[in-house]
């Protein structure tokens, strides 16, 4: 154990600060690990952590709240479809049950990239590593969000076409916003929905500046990954070799340097349902059926 304010970027024989190997071990994210530092519930062989800039080597004892933190494994990433119903959180003020309540047991401790509303349901994914969940939230990355949205009201098709240029709904200013109307049936429509920045609520407020209630909201794509057809409530590991190849094909040069290396370490080849996850993960061209079994705010 060392303190140290420089970066740990370079790894060494320093080890990795604290905060960072609590996220990759799925504890929270490097921020709310932060938080978790500051509020003294961390401990590091017995003594309270004082520090985020505090590293951690091989074989150091942590605990958060009382509880030992098992040193992190590979990186991994699930694709599951949230149901309406539930919060997109581990512990939730008001007793509402939430996502993490309702996954099938044996899954490592997960965190959510990203959220989605107790209302809204779809794709949501999940991962054991806080460091990949923050990185594949960043705007910056250029990953759209898209979602079927079935609305309320009288759709203005020059109105959703205005939205490529952006648009400002109580003094907050949403960036480009792709939106097509897909299907009308009586006072209700269906559209399709594409964004990157993931404001909080971000669809439902931009849609009732249009003078449209949302009634129906679902995530079809995160990025490369696809709900396809994954049962409700279902949750499917992403093939090692597949996360690999998208970070590496699609994702910009610095979210790839960024998580590659962690997965690197993953073997070639997953489970035996892994293949199933590799077709959906690479995208609508080739639907796959899901199987039992299983933080940017984006809707």
């Amino acid at each position: 154990m060392t303190e140290d304010p420089e970066d740990d970027a370079a790894g060494g024989q320093r080890g990795e600060r604290i905060a960072k190997w609590l996220a990759r071990a799925g504890v929270a994210s490097r921020r709310d690990a932060e938080k978790l530092i500051a509020e003294g519930r961390v401990k590091l062989g017995g003594k309270v952590v004082e520090t985020p800039a505090t590293f951690i080597t091989p074989g150091d004892h942590v605990t958060v709240d009382g509880k030992q933190v098992a040193a992190p494994e590979r990186t991994r990433l699930f694709r599951y479809h949230k149901p309406t119903g539930l919060v997109t959180t581990h512990r939730d003020p008001e007793g509402r049950p939430t996502v993490f309540e309702k996954l099938p047991p044996g899954l490592p401790r997960l965190v959510s990239v990203g959220r989605l509303d107790l209302t809204s349901e779809g794709l949501l994914l999940l991962t054991n590593d806080g460091e990949l969940a923050r990185k594949l939230e960043l705007p910056s990355n250029g990953w759209l969000r898209r979602y079927r949205v079935r609305v309320h009201g009288r759709v203005d098709e020059k109105a959703l076409a205005a939205l490529a240029r952006g648009v400002t709904v109580d003094g907050v200013q949403y960036g480009p916003i792709e939106a097509g109307l897909d299907a009308r049936q009586g006072t209700n429509a269906w559209l399709t929905v594409s964004i990157k920045e993931g404001k909080n609520r971000e669809v439902r407020r931009v849609m009732a500046h249009l003078g449209l209630e949302v009634t129906r909201l679902i995530r079809t794509a995160y990025g490369p990954f696809q709900l396809g057809a994954l049962p409700r409530g279902a949750v499917e590991e992403v093939n090692a070799k597949v996360l690999r190849d998208q970070l590496g094909l699609d994702a910009p040069k610095r979210l790839r340097e960024a998580v590659l290396a962690p997965i690197a370490e993953a073997p070639a080849e997953g489970p035996r349902r892994a293949p199933r996850a590799r077709n959906a993960a690479m995208g609508p061209r080739r639907p796959v059926r899901g199987r039992e079994g299983r933080r940017s705010r984006d809707e």
